[in-house]
Formats: C-alpha cells, structure tokens, sequence
C-alpha cells in the first residue's frame, strides 16, 4: 500500500485547536502556553504531536458539531469517545470493532460513540476498514441481471468475493471488514450475527408488510471518513447516532440504485401506478416510514422521526447562537427526505462553513467502500 495517507500537521491547525480545546475548557493542568509550546516542539522534532486524552475526546465531539450535513446534533457533548489508538494488529481491530457495535448497541437502546484508531505518521500508515459503515447488506447482480440485496453495495460485494468471501446470494447479507494495517495486505473479517442488532419490518395496518421479509440493522455506523482533529488525521474513526426514519424508509429501502421497493410496496398496498398523478409513490413512502417507525419502536430499538429531529435540531441551533458559536450547515441533508415542507428547518438558511475538527471523506476512501479499488494494490 502506498504510504499517500500522511500529511504534516499544519501548526496553524494545531495551535488553533488547541486554543479551541483552552478556550471551552479553561482549567487544564497543563495551561495553555505551556501546552503550544510542547506541541510546537513535537511537531519540530517527529512530524507530529499526540492528543492527550481529553483533547481527543473534544476533537471528536467537536467533529461532530461541525458536521454541517448531520441533524442530529443536538447530542453532540454525549458522543462516547474510545481510545483505540494503541491497537495495532488486524485481530486486535477487528476486536475492537466489534466491541464499538457491541456497546454502541446497546440492547437497542443505542448510544451515540467513536472509536478512534492510530494516526496516520511519517513513519506508519494509519489503519483502514474499506467498509463504509461496520454493518452493511451485500448487493448481487443475477445471471438474468436482476438485482438482489443493497445495488449500492453490488461494487464493493464483488471486491470482497474477489478477496475470498463466500457470499451466500441472499437480500440481507451481512458484507464482511476488510481491515487493512500498515504494509499488509487486506484481510477479511467477518462481522458476527449475535452483533448486529436487525429489526423485521412489519406494518400496524397492513398485515402484508411482514411478509415481504424484509429488514433493517440497528447502528449506522460510518467506517470510512476521516476524522481531522488539530491536523492530525485519524483515518479510521467509526461513529454512529441511531437512526432517523426517514434514513430508511425514505433512502436505503426506496433510492433506485439502493433497495428501490417503492413498486413493490405499492403493488401490496393495492395503489393505482398507471400515472404519476394518483401519487402512488408518496402514499407508498409515506406507509414504508411508518412501517419502519412502528417496528423500531415495536422491537425496542432507538430511532428518531423527521418532526422529532428537525425540532431538535432548531434548539441545537439556538443552544450554539447562545454560545456564540455558527451552526454549519448543508440545507439539502438537513431538510429531510418526507414531508421537507411541513418540518421546521425547511424555511430558513444555514451558514454553510467549513470548520475544524470535521470528518472528511476522501476520494480514495470512496473508491475502496464502492469497490473501485484495484485490489492489487
């Protein structure tokens, strides 16, 4: 693997998230010029310094605030921070990784966490999962080229089954890690069944629902951005929230190149598709999110609606102005995907800035989560 991931951290970067750390926390034990000036000299002598465990914890939190594409940020103090810096081998991350499903979980009553893995340094290249999130269903193409399970995944599936993984051809399979450590090559990891919490999707009205067997896991958990904090760069940082509704019912189960079952939950519900204008695909995805709403909440599983959420994120809002702070943000993430019009951050504008510490998702980390990756390499 080439060593492409390791830029020097900038000490404009680092002296600027330091004084933000200070700033937000002014009674450190090491005061702050004291704290620049042993930064300075890291950075000088290796190439790079290392967060203490308290900047870590507010990098990643901070990180969050400034996701200009997430509406729940409300929670951002909440977020669960885990140091996996010192684990090094494949079997030690995949360990680890497992543990951040395992306790992010929760019994369904799911908890909002990171789990941050070495840096990237002048002298060793970070960790990778190639997987986008730590959970995700595999996508097939039939011989007839029909397609089966998640068409977003139909890449990335081919990559691992050229990998070695026995896929077992179905609707929801659970695609394996690919875990990559410093000049190794990927290896594969499967993720257990016991970890992943799924729910049936079944309907209060129509009964029909369940027996279309379908199904959706508990934790989004984002395996593949890069988390910037003070110009250091943590490559493999996964996090996840729990779910907003619409994030399935209204994305993963009915985007064409997704799920795409808008047709099919018509076909059951009995609506007339022979024109645009009887609206079958609204009633259609208006019945899916309620599908997806009510066995979540059937199944004891945390997940959050579209009203709730935009609600929430309108006291974010005014919670930062009061601290003086922007709220950056990327109106058409925030807006959601049903009923836009009728939730309460559709009328208005956001501040759209970049700010750090922030997750990135680099061009090369989308390759290898899409399955455009050579793998020889």
């Amino acid at each position: 693997m080439h060593h492409d991931q390791w830029r020097m951290p900038d000490w404009t970067e680092a002296e600027e998230f330091i004084r933000l750390f200070h700033s937000e926390h002014p009674n450190q034990p090491v005061p702050l010029s004291m704290r620049l000036r042993q930064v300075r000299e890291h950075l000088e002598t290796y190439g790079t310094y290392r967060h203490t465990r308290a900047e870590l914890d507010f990098g990643a939190r901070v990180a969050w605030r400034n996701s200009s594409r997430c509406i729940g940020r409300l929670y951002w103090q909440s977020l669960r921070v885990i140091d996996r810096r010192n684990a090094v081998t494949p079997d030690d991350i995949h360990a680890n990784l497992c543990d951040h499903l395992r306790m992010a979980t929760n019994d369904g009553r799911v908890r909002p966490m990171i789990s941050i893995f070495a840096p990237a340094t002048p002298y060793r290249a970070a960790p990778l999962v190639w997987n986008s999130q730590l959970v995700r269903y595999a996508g097939y193409r039939a011989e007839d080229g029909t397609a089966i399970g998640d068409r977003g995944q139909t890449g990335f599936t081919e990559t691992v089954r050229r990998l070695g993984w026995q896929s077992p051809g179905g609707w929801f399979d659970i695609l394996p890690l690919v875990i990559q450590t410093h000049g190794d090559k990927p290896q594969l990891y499967d993720v257990p069944r016991e970890l992943v919490l799924e729910v049936p999707l079944s309907h209060p009205d129509f009964p029909g629902f369940a027996r279309l067997g379908l199904r959706w896991y508990a934790v989004p958990a984002i395996s593949n951005m890069r988390l910037s904090i003070g110009g250091v760069d943590y490559p493999l940082a996964p996090f996840n929230g729990w779910y907003m509704g619409t994030e399935i019912g209204a994305r993963n189960l009915v985007d064409p190149d997704r799920y795409d079952l808008l047709p099919v939950v018509a076909r059951l519900l009995g609506l007339d598709t022979s024109s645009e204008s009887t609206l079958w695909r609204d009633r259609a995805l208006v019945e899916t999110n309620i599908a997806v709403l009510h066995s979540f909440e059937a199944a004891g599983v945390k997940i959050t609606d579209h009203h709730t959420e935009s609600r929430r994120f309108l006291t974010h809002l005014a919670r930062e102005r009061e601290q003086g702070r922007i709220v950056p943000a990327d109106w058409s993430w925030i807006v959601p995907p049903v009923s836009g019009g009728i939730t309460p951050v559709f009328h208005r504008y956001y501040d759209e800035a970049e700010l750090r510490p922030n997750f990135h998702l680099d061009e090369d980390a989308r390759e290898r989560s899409t399955g455009g990756c050579p793998v020889d390499h």
